[in-house]
């Protein structure tokens, strides 16, 4: 189990990142390509992602170099996802650069001492060698998770107008009691439930990142360093689920074209507005449909200020995927 300890000044400082954690994503997509956890979730990134590796001939790179820096363990080190991760590819990778030879050495040890370091992991505190594990990860980033930015972006700013509703109806306690079922907000308390191992970290007024993640599935995760600054990388809200834009004769039978074409856009997270233009209806008429929509359980809807934003439910996203696989 996690625990973060929280004082009346950590409540105050909750941060909910403003962008994807360019590192945090490629550290947590190689976990996917190493297991079959929630591979039905993320079977059609899997599939072009292979793909995508062998035609940029980097099967070789993952297999000996990345994934043995990143396993799927209780500990990978910290340094391969610095802070800086949250303003883009570039300042992460130049973070991993500037990491102090004595903390890199330091955490390879953790590493060996672990689930095990390859040989030649020590030499990360040579420039050169360094500048080649950055080469092969800006690499991987380009031909993995690149294709697929936009969708992130897409997901992610979903994921912050939630919250931003929840923390204006319920405050900042009320947007931690709904970060999602391993995530438990027990005042002054917030517990992940299941984690790799026992660990408490006390905030102490420094507060705390949160950062959603696309590629992180069920069991959130946090930085080992106590002394870093503390973050919590989580899975998004509703399920991953790529979405087919093209028309389903299944779907569009069982709900009618408009409340599908509805549903699909509600993938991505969509206003009413914009929902309308996908349908090719007027505000009006969607509004009346994302009520059926929502009241069948298959979108939720968070209104901020003067906009609604319709999301998927996990039940919404199920029969999205029922749809495309009877097309």
């Amino acid at each position: 189990m996690l625990r973060f300890h929280f004082t009346q000044e950590d409540l105050t400082r909750v941060r909910v990142a403003t962008e994807p954690h360019a590192l945090w994503e490629i550290a947590v997509s190689l976990h996917r390509l190493q297991t079959r956890e929630g591979r039905w979730a993320y079977g059609p990134w899997f599939r072009t992602a292979c793909d995508s590796l062998r035609r940029a001939g980097l099967e070789r790179t993952v297999k000996s170099f990345l994934l043995p820096l990143f396993p799927r363990a209780s500990y990978f080190p910290d340094f391969l996802t610095p802070p800086e991760g949250t303003l883009g590819l570039d300042a992460g990778l130049e973070a991993v650069l500037a990491t102090p030879q004595a903390r890199v050495v330091s955490e390879v040890d953790a590493l060996a001492r672990g689930v095990g370091a390859p040989a030649w992991a020590r030499r990360l505190t040579e420039r050169d060698m360094r500048e080649q594990l950055v080469d092969a990860l800006r690499a991987y980033h380009r031909a993995v998770i690149a294709p697929h930015e936009e969708r992130i972006q897409e997901r992610l700013h979903a994921e912050r107008a939630r919250h931003a509703h929840t923390l204006f109806h319920a405050g900042t306690e009320g947007m931690l009691s709904r970060l999602g079922p391993t995530i438990r907000w027990r005042p002054p308390v917030l517990e992940v439930d299941p984690y790799p191992d026992r660990r408490d970290v006390h905030l102490d007024g420094r507060g705390l990142l949160l950062i959603p993640s696309h590629f992180c599935w069920h069991t959130p995760v946090s930085l080992a360093d106590p002394g870093l600054p503390p973050m919590l990388l989580y899975p998004l809200h509703h399920p991953p689920a790529t979405t087919s834009h093209t028309d389903s004769p299944p779907l569009n039978l069982l709900l009618g074209p408009t409340r599908a074409a509805i549903l699909r856009a509600s993938a991505t997270g969509s206003t009413t507005t914009e929902a309308a233009r996908r349908a090719g209806v007027t505000p009006t008429t969607a509004s009346h449909h994302t009520a059926v929509l929502r009241d069948a359980g298959l979108i939720i809807s968070h209104r901020h200020a003067n906009t609604v934003l319709h999301t998927l439910t996990p039940l919404g996203a199920a029969l999205l995927r029922t749809g495309r696989g009877s097309h």
